[in-house]
This record gives C-alpha cells, sequence and structure tokens, in this order.
C-alpha cells in the first residue's frame, strides 16, 4: 500500500463506528493489516492523543491513526509538524 494517498484513503474511509475516529478494537484491524509495521513507532505516535468520549467509549481521531501508522511504516518518529 502507497503511504500516500492510499493510506490516507483506507484510514479516512474505514467503516467506524463513529464518524470522527477510531474505537480502540477497530484500531485492532488496521494494526493487523500492516504486519511488518514497528510497533514501537506506532505506540510511541500514539502516546498523548487527543481524542474524545463517544457513549462512554474512547474515540480516536482518524489524523492520528494516519500519523502513527505512517510512523510505524517509515519506522520514524513523529515529527513536531505532526503533533495537534
Amino acid at each position: 500500500m502507497n503511504i500516500g494517498k492510499e493510506l490516507h484513503d483506507y484510514i479516512y474511509k474505514f467503516p467506524t463506528k463513529y464518524d470522527v475516529g477510531f474505537l480502540p478494537e477497530e484500531l485492532q484491524e488496521v494494526i493487523d493489516k500492516f504486519p511488518q509495521m514497528d510497533m514501537k513507532k506506532w505506540d510511541d505516535a500514539m502516546m498523548g492523543n487527543t481524542c474524545q468520549m463517544r457513549e462512554g467509549k474512547l474515540v480516536i481521531y482518524h489524523c492520528d491513526v494516519l500519523v502513527a501508522v505512517r510512523c510505524g511504516l517509515e519506522k520514524r518518529d513523529q515529527t513536531l509538524m505532526e503533533w495537534d
């Protein structure tokens, strides 16, 4: 999968329960799609992200998931410009 537009479309068109983002259990499907992803870089990028609660459930924004997947696939740290 191309890390550019294809990845963006995959994340933003993913069939999430809530239109604003992912439930933690939905993220597992994303993680499973990319077995080559560096999970340390994924975890580092996911650390400290803003999120929201919907019906008592944590919802993680698409933009944060996209950055974390990119960091994991590219095996790099999040850049200052990627912080929200």
